[in-house]
């Protein structure tokens, strides 16, 4: 493998690290303000960037590299809403999801053609990924200050259970 792409695909394990305790902060910051079902669907959010990191390092050390995780930098976003709290999740999905078009830019001009299917699951996932918070967003908008609306998207994403990834 490249040291080009082997570097940007180290750094990728870590920045799935950072965005795993991105979530598990918006997941407490959620239950202090009393979103129980925002929380647990940032847990899950935690939880599936750990198993991003994870199929990053796994495809290093299958071919036969070392991984290396890098300083885990978060700036914790300030948030007074389940709105504010889904803003910032879709504000670094949207930071992800330009370093994967990065490494597969990479990756094809080194032409290293065995990293590939790794990284097109990456690109699907992220536009599922930036799909998925971006309409948590438009509903969230749609509802405003509304408790009930407020409450009812906080039950319906508290039933996420994801295993998939």
């Amino acid at each position: 493998m490249d040291k080009k792409l082997q570097d940007a695909m180290n750094e990728q394990v870590t920045a799935e690290y950072e965005a795993a305790l991105l979530y598990r902060q918006l997941a407490y910051t959620m239950e202090a303000q009393s979103f129980p079902g925002f929380a647990s669907w940032f847990a899950e959010q935690a939880q599936e960037e750990c198993d991003h990191a994870e199929k990053f390092a796994t495809h290093l050390i299958d071919r036969g590299h070392d991984v290396t995780l890098h300083t885990v930098a978060l700036d914790a976003p300030s948030i007074d809403s389940p709105l504010a709290a889904f803003k910032a999740a879709l504000e670094h999905e949207r930071k992800v999801s330009a370093m994967i078009r990065n490494i597969a830019g990479i990756a094809d001009e080194v032409k290293d053609f065995d990293s590939r299917s790794l990284i097109t699951w990456f690109l699907d996932e992220q536009i599922s990924e930036e799909a998925t918070v971006s309409e948590i967003v438009d509903q969230l908008t749609l509802v405003g200050n509304d408790g009930s609306g407020l409450l009812r998207l906080d039950s319906g994403l508290g039933q996420r259970n994801d295993s998939s990834n």
